[in-house]
């Protein structure tokens, strides 16, 4: 039975990248697949969204906007940035906001002017928030209240934009200000396939974050990529998205994920604007608030993060009729464990449920699956994607026999072009056209992927990316701190949180070292747990520590 299943899935694959298809795969430059039809460019690719005119785009705490209103605010703010502040092509527009309708026209005017969006994490400190905006070289930024009593320190050369009313540096600008030009009087660009489209800081194991670039080609394949899975599912499971078409609603979707991660920027919102979709946003996860929103809002997709879907399916609310219009539930952003894997099948049995693989360089890219594809493999990532080759093994001319896990290579069309001014940074994730994603898992007899184990340093909290080298840095400024090991603890809410050892020169409370980094850090960030070594950490003999070794002494984990 499976066996039949596989093939036609297989089948259904094959007709849909058939050259005759609008998903046609051809071989592009190096042998790299892509999808033939694509967008041209980023402009081109949401332009699409002023096809679905007065039908609702989105919705957050009482504002609402149809696509045309959307498009009208947007051509209005492209217009200022062209007449007022002389953005040009090239130039960086950083947005340092909650999730909120103005970070949408925000992004879209950047885009439309020809500037490169920097969407900036609005957890962030004042000091991660300026070195963000510092190191892409940013002109404008768009931002919140919040935000711009953090950014006041930055130079007068940047103009900072403010969503509401606020008291405001000499220079800067107010939303409202900004729209008071004729939308008709927006010149939209036309970049190259090749110029850099997107900047999205990530975080990596030198501690900084680092800026990925992406081309407008990339982040192009990477939302036909999404339209591309949207298709396959609906081919291979059509049982499961009839009951949507029959209700008769708009698709809506809850809006969960922050717009600074790729997942809520190309999988949620840009998706969704070419697709004609209704957005939805809660101005933080509560489960009940969720829960409240899906059933008044009628929404009928949510995706999220573990520990976003292990609140809401868990609630003794999920099972009753608030939720009776969700039909799709999708999973990102960190592993999901077995136990979670199976309410979600337990709990909403015929959703259009699914899963997904890929990384802030890859634009969210590798694999993903959905529906009885992923109600047969609910523990993989499934099939890579046709515009991604996946190798298994220590380098990607060495590639490991099927089954046997090992380091992760791929080589996608909607690969990054490379770290924004980190040259040295970039070479070392990139061999002969493959980015090593740090990851490790294997390929099945069916060619489902599964992934295994992260080799990167990096703990995923709820989402979040923090990288452990940061937070031992961080512990290393305080004077009475010798050496600091950050490791991940498993965690039920968050799925991972962040356990930290550190030997001091003298004695040194956890109270005291945790207000001490909490003035550098971002909360999210903060250590959960800290033990105290009495004795120098273990070391190899090249000195590099045994992070391993520690974890297992002070925390008791393999």
């Amino acid at each position: 039975m499976i066996n039949e299943q596989i093939q036609g899935w297989r089948t259904a694959w094959g007709q849909l990248i058939h050259q005759a298809s609008p998903f046609a795969v051809i071989k592009g430059e190096q042998g790299i697949p892509e999808f033939a039809n694509a967008p041209h460019d980023v402009v081109e690719a949401l332009q699409v969204g002023r096809e679905h005119g007065d039908k609702p785009f989105v919705r957050w705490q009482g504002q609402s906007y149809t696509y045309n209103e959307f498009f009208t605010k947007a051509d209005k703010i492209t217009a200022a940035l062209q007449q007022e502040l002389a953005v040009v092509k090239g130039d960086r527009i950083a947005i340092a906001m909650r999730n909120r309708p103005a970070w949408m026209i925000s992004f879209m005017a950047a885009v439309q002017v020809g500037a490169i969006p920097v969407p900036i994490n609005s957890w962030s400190t004042a000091e991660e928030l300026l070195y963000a905006i510092e190191d892409c070289g940013a002109r404008v930024v768009f931002c919140d209240p919040q935000r711009y009593e953090l950014l006041k320190e930055l130079s007068d050369d940047i103009t900072i934009i403010v969503a509401d009313e606020t008291p405001l540096r000499p220079g800067d600008r107010s939303w409202v200000s900004m729209l008071n030009h004729a939308p008709e009087e927006a010149v939209l660009a036309q970049p190259d396939p090749q110029d850099p489209a997107l900047i999205l800081y990530t975080s990596g194991t030198t501690g900084q974050a680092k800026g990925v670039v992406s081309s407008h080609k990339a982040v192009c394949q990477a939302l036909y990529a999404l339209d591309f899975q949207g298709a396959l599912a609906y081919m291979t499971s059509p049982e499961r998205v009839q009951p949507l078409l029959d209700s008769g609603l708009q698709p809506t979707m809850l809006l969960a994920y922050p717009m600074f991660h790729v997942s809520g920027l190309l999988s949620q919102f840009m998706s969704a604007l070419r697709s004609g979709r209704r957005l939805v946003i809660i101005y933080k996860w509560d489960v009940d608030d969720a829960i409240n929103t899906i059933r008044d809002e009628k929404i009928t997709q949510f995706a999220g993060v573990p520990t976003m879907m292990q609140q809401l399916i868990h609630s003794e609310r999920f099972a009753s009729s608030d939720t009776d219009t969700l039909f799709a539930l999708g999973l990102g952003g960190s592993a999901a464990s077995r136990a979670l894997l199976d309410k979600l099948l337990e709990s909403k049995p015929m959703a259009l449920s699914g899963n997904g693989y890929g990384m802030t360089e890859s634009n969210g890219i590798c694999a993903a699956h959905g529906g009885n594809q992923f109600m047969t493999f609910p523990e993989s990532v499934g099939w890579p994607l046709p515009l991604v080759d996946v190798i298994i093994g220590e380098s990607p001319d060495a590639s490991a026999p099927t089954g046997t896990s090992g380091p992760i290579w791929l080589r996608t069309s909607a690969l990054m072009s490379g770290y924004w001014n980190k040259p040295e940074a970039t070479q070392e994730v990139m061999k002969d056209g493959w980015f090593f994603t740090g990851d490790v898992g294997y390929l099945d007899d069916n060619g489902m992927l599964y992934i295994t184990d992260r080799i990167k340093d990096i703990i995923i909290r709820g989402g979040e990316n923090i990288s452990a080298v940061e937070v031992e840095h961080c512990a290393s400024e305080h004077p009475e701190v010798e050496e600091a090991a950050v490791f991940m603890l498993p965690d039920a809410n968050f799925g991972e949180t962040v356990g930290m050892v550190v030997r001091t020169r003298t004695e040194l409370s956890a109270e005291d070292l945790t207000a001490f980094m909490a003035e550098r850090l971002a909360a999210y960030k903060l250590p959960e747990q800290i033990w105290f070594a009495q004795q120098p950490l273990p070391r190899s003999a090249t000195g590099k520590l045994l992070k391993a070794a520690v974890r297992k002494e002070y925390a008791g984990l393999e």
